[in-house]
């Protein structure tokens, strides 16, 4: 493999959920959007560039990726100091969701208000305490990530999915997938249940840093990358990163397939919602994968064709990011109709 191209090996290939498309796409995708733009949280041409990428709990979904959105593009550009800020005010609306905002605070804390309460009636009391749990979590794995990003400091592979399983947001994302559900911590904390959390969680961490390294090579910014995260562990060339990457992929499939079989009953209405999360979980990783090809967010208009042909230029000296919030209409591909 030329150090100047990367081959995007076929991590889902064998896996058995397929993509598809929520039925409800086109009108939650369009309310979403405009409740996100109503806030004028970007400079109209990044704007503009955003717009091109249950029912009540789908718009919970399409709003939360807007809110991940939002919290990732201000804190990328921030110090350490500037991104413990932004979780604050976050927190203390998703916390608070019925008390007004402060005058001059980031917008994020409004965007993050509204979106909190328009969502806590409709969801139980257990999905609503994790959600908070591992917002917090996933927040305070930002402000690490931002202290990493000015130091520059280039952590080991142990170490990158410790804090990679928290700052991808994988965790409050899973808590959108039982907001109908009313799941008990000895099913969430069973080893068997953990095991699939976690090995989806370190799937998607793959997919992402697959599809995502081109466009952080080309901001020199792709010291938070697994791929550089390998070279760098081993000693070794780009090829041998995605070569150990895509091994690794395959046995956290084997991990999530074989735990699957292992989850044991806990009775009919347990064993149902059960199946309906684990469900979720798989899907989400498809869902992953189809997104970071379509949403134009990491290959532009060439998503499609890199999806087949799988090999993206590192040599491109411009970066071609586009937001989205088409993510959820496939995630939430599993919900009834």
């Amino acid at each position: 493999m030329s150090q100047q191209r990367l081959k995007i090996p076929k991590t889902l290939a064998a896996w058995p959920w397929l993509r598809a498309i929520n039925p409800h796409y086109c009108e939650v995708k369009a309310e979403s959007s405009a409740w996100l733009e109503s806030f004028k949280a970007f400079n109209p041409e990044a704007q503009a560039n955003f717009n091109n990428c249950d029912f009540n709990h789908l718009r919970t979904g399409c709003d939360l990726m807007n809110l991940f959105f939002v919290i990732d593009e201000y804190t990328d550009v921030g110090d350490e100091a500037h991104a413990a800020m932004i979780a604050s005010v976050t927190m203390d609306a998703l916390r608070n969701p019925l008390k007004p905002r402060p005058h001059g605070e980031s917008i994020v804390g409004e965007i993050a208000r509204q979106f909190w309460a328009r969502t806590v009636p409709t969801i139980t009391e257990n999905s609503h305490r994790r959600f908070i749990e591992t917002f917090d979590t996933y927040l305070q794995s930002v402000v690490v990530q931002a202290r990493d990003r000015s130091k520059e400091h280039i952590r080991n592979l142990t170490d990158y999915f410790d804090m990679r399983r928290d700052n991808i947001g994988a965790k409050p994302s899973f808590a959108i997938l039982e907001l109908s559900l009313d799941l008990p911590d000895f099913v969430m904390d069973h080893p068997s249940v953990r095991t699939i959390t976690v090995s989806a969680i370190d799937m998607l961490i793959i997919g992402n840093d697959l599809c995502s390294f081109q466009v952080e090579h080309a901001r020199g910014e792709d010291s938070h990358n697994i791929l550089t995260i390998a070279k760098h562990e081993f000693g070794r060339g780009l090829e041998h990163a995605v070569q150990w990457v895509d091994d690794h992929n395959k046995m956290l499939r084997a991990a999530f397939l074989s735990a699957i079989e292992d989850v044991p009953s806990w009775g009919a209405e347990i064993d149902e919602q059960v199946t309906q999360y684990l469900y979720g979980l798989a899907n989400w990783v498809r869902a992953n994968d189809s997104w970071s090809f379509e949403s134009q967010r990491y290959f532009g208009k060439h998503g499609r064709a890199v999806q087949s042909h799988r090999s993206v230029d590192l040599a491109c000296d411009r970066a071609v990011r586009v937001d989205g919030t088409d993510l959820m209409v496939l995630m939430y591909s599993f919900l009834p109709l």
